[in-house]
């Protein structure tokens, strides 16, 4: 699923295409897409056309387009969504859901999602921030980011610091790959329990973040296969720079030791054993 990077590349493409253009008409492909818009598709339509696009935001791993009327059109990319700004007579793409066109006839707006787990509505924007997602906290890149705040609520939890971490009310946008390469370049095992870490080790954990997320952004984020893309269509670049997630039994750049994958919430994380010694009172 699309992290911070990822979302703030495509962010930024919408940013650059979109404002100050109104929507002419809107299409609603598979009705899937929209279901998280409760009146219907047909409501969806209607109260998008005649908009004008003020602004591309985004919370986390969340996007929004601001509009006129004061409400957003949010969107999730969920495993496979893909928001694609493209030349009208371009050929629909296989998993086409929803096509937007604007009254200057110039590039549409595509939401392509070949496995439909994300989706787009139309909500309140309350205080600029749409309702349904007011609870995100905000990410480390943002300047309204408390390093001191995040440090305080993380060492008042009873959790491993990966969970931590993947937790939306503390943080946001960080999932599982940029949590491994994050908790490997910080020398932190991602079961360490919260309440052990020091405000220096917290601190430390934060600048590597900040660091991997930076490096991700710069190289367009990170594509594992054709389902992440730009508005532009182009994959991301950051794979090749991964230096423990994904690369079980390949050695740690730093020091060669074998990186290990152990089975974690579902999913998979990513340690050096001995850049990220095991704690002996882990949290899971």
């Amino acid at each position: 699923m699309p992290e911070l990077p990822e979302v703030e590349v495509v962010r930024r493409g919408l940013e650059r295409t979109l404002p100050g253009r109104t929507i002419a008409t809107v299409a609603v492909a598979h009705p899937r897409a929209v279901r998280r818009h409760a009146a219907g598709a047909a409501d969806f339509a209607a109260v998008l056309t005649g908009r004008t696009i003020e602004a591309a935001c985004r919370r986390g791993k969340y996007l929004w387009l601001a509009l006129d009327s004061g409400a957003a059109l949010l969107g999730h990319l969920g495993m496979s969504g893909q928001l694609l700004v493209v030349a009208t007579e371009k050929p629909d793409e296989t998993h086409l859901r929803v096509r937007f066109t604007f009254s200057d006839a110039g590039r549409e707006l595509r939401f392509v999602d070949q496995r439909t787990f994300g989706g787009l509505a139309v909500v309140p924007a309350d205080a600029g921030v749409p309702a349904p997602i007011a609870h995100i906290a905000r990410d480390p890149l943002d300047p309204g980011f408390s390093d001191a705040g995040f440090v305080a609520a993380v060492r008042r939890r009873r959790t491993g610091i990966k969970r931590a971490l993947l937790d939306q009310t503390l943080v946001s946008g960080i999932g599982n790959i940029y949590a491994d390469e994050s908790l490997w370049r910080a020398g932190l095992h991602y079961a360490r329990p919260t309440g052990t870490l020091t405000r220096g080790e917290l601190n430390r954990l934060l600048q590597s973040v900040r660091e991997v997320l930076l490096e991700a952004l710069h190289a367009g984020g990170t594509s594992f296969d054709a389902l992440y893309v730009s508005v532009n269509g182009e994959s991301g670049l950051f794979d090749r720079s991964l230096a423990v997630y994904g690369r079980a039994g390949l050695p740690c750049t730093r020091c060669e030791t074998p990186i290990r994958r152990d089975a974690f919430m579902n999913r998979s994380s990513f340690t050096c054993p001995r850049c990220q010694p095991r704690p002996r009172k882990a949290h899971w």
